[in-house]
């Protein structure tokens, strides 16, 4: 008995963080899929078949939004708040979760536990940590009580007191994560938010809670230590800001341009600006909708998507390769083209290791990603834009989708849940909590030039 407690503490001990982090995800979307297949977590009261679950727990605890069942028609209130819970869970990390309690309980958090928080939320540097996370902490729960105020003011004329109210918290929570869940099946089957297409307040109120969620933990405590004082701001959150705005009202102008005779041509000018921007902002990376998806334009699926690989910002809710990856690369490039010394922006030099994990994190996410789209056509008759738009929904977690989730085969279903498990976790942790890294640096070898371009 003691050999085995020895050995579990020994494995215990040897995991790395990316390990860590893996493996507390997996454990949790497992323990959230055999929740939900139980009857009580049904409508019916009958056994949801496993793999159906599966998929629905993955979706939620890495708040994607693709689901296979509509959420309010398939799911008890009891089968709806354990998808919630996962949502939260996933939305903050099981991380944030375990250290709230430690709080509560006053419990000392030593080192390894300070490592794998500043893992979890890529924080700069580890000093400050535990501070870091009460404010995540209480902000969140902040804003999400805020969320659900403003949109109680709709739903409770929508839908009566009670139900206005659950309706406020779940889509607020749903919203905030990043999650992309939400339970207008009551108006229409997988008809998500478009009933409010032209509403102000619940565009308004939903777009903040999305981009709040997705901007990033660490950027919360400069604005909050920091106020609006951009030039104090660290290069970090100057990137992670300035990067938003475009991609949040570029974003908004190409889709108004590219839908103005299709998906938004009877709306009014108001409505219609709404209808853009909440396109812009929902697929980096909440999953919500407006306007039919399936029935965008081409050049509209292909913006979408590109915004979708983009995602929102690290240590956030969002999902992508995230806003600094693209910006990296992209200063890099200009850079390079210029002839300049190095990479230069704001007035700051980026550092070579940084620009390095951009381009692995680019890479990963594409390879993944295009893997997944062969072997669904491969083994499906669909279509390949409809394919390209789902697998990356998938591993960006945003879960917006053409229609073709439910008419995934069980390999198809697999592989998103497999890509919705590397987008949540980070491709980068993924591949990183296979490989073994040693402690020692490698050798290094001789240097030969190779011919690239």
């Amino acid at each position: 008995m003691n050999d085995i407690k020895h050995d579990i503490k020994k494995r215990h001990k040897n995991l790395t963080e990316f390990r860590y982090i893996a493996v507390g995800f997996f454990l949790t979307i497992l323990s959230g899929a055999i929740m939900l297949s139980l009857p009580f977590s049904s409508r019916d009261g009958q056994w949801t078949n496993f793999l159906d679950s599966l998929f629905t727990a993955t979706s939620a605890t890495c708040v994607t939004g693709l689901v296979v069942f509509d959420t309010f028609r398939h799911w008890s209130i009891i089968g709806q708040l354990v998808i919630l819970v996962l949502i939260q869970i996933g939305g903050m990390g099981f991380i944030s979760i375990g250290v709230a309690f430690s709080m509560l309980l006053h419990k000392k958090i030593g080192l390894r536990q300070r490592d794998l928080m500043q893992e979890s939320v890529n924080a700069l540097e580890i000093g400050g940590i535990v501070r870091l996370f009460s404010v995540i902490i209480r902000g969140t729960f902040l804003i999400e009580g805020i969320g659900a105020v403003l949109l109680a003011i709709r739903f409770i004329p929508d839908f009566g007191i009670l139900r206005g109210i659950y309706f406020s918290v779940f889509h607020s929570i749903s919203a905030f994560c990043n999650a992309g869940f939400d339970l207008m099946g009551i108006n229409e089957e997988y008809s998500s938010f478009t009933k409010y297409v032209a509403d102000p307040l619940v565009n308004i109120t939903i777009m903040l809670l999305i981009i709040i969620g997705g901007i990033g933990f660490t950027i919360w405590n400069e604005v909050r230590t920091k106020k609006l004082k951009f030039s104090r701001y660290s290069l970090h959150a100057k990137i992670v800001i300035s990067t938003t705005l475009i991609l949040v009202f570029g974003g908004g102008l190409f889709m108004y341009i590219f839908e103005k005779s299709n998906t938004i041509a009877g709306m009014d000018t108001p409505g219609a600006i709404f209808a853009s921007l909440f396109g812009s902002v929902t697929a980096r990376t909440a999953g919500f909708n407006t306007v039919d998806t399936a029935a965008l334009t081409q050049e509209s699926k292909l913006l979408t998507i590109v915004l979708m690989f983009i995602g929102g910002s690290p240590g956030s809710t969002a999902g992508g390769i995230k806003t600094t990856t693209m910006a990296v690369m992209i200063i890099y490039i200009v850079s390079y083209m210029r002839g300049s010394n190095g990479c230069n922006v704001f007035g700051r030099k980026i550092s070579s290791e940084v620009i390095k994990k951009a381009g692995m994190v680019l890479i990963i996410n594409l390879v993944l990603g295009l893997t997944a789209v062969i072997a669904i056509l491969a083994t499906s008759n669909m279509k390949m834009d409809d394919v390209l738009f789902e697998v990356y929904s998938a591993i960006s977690t945003v879960g917006m989708t053409t229609g073709i989730t439910r008419d995934l085969n069980t390999v198809g279903r697999i592989i998103i849940i497999i890509m919705m498990y590397c987008g949540r976790i980070g491709s980068m942790t993924f591949v990183l909590s296979f490989v073994h890294r040693p402690d020692k640096a490698n050798i290094e070898l001789p240097e030969e030039k190779v011919i690239i371009g």
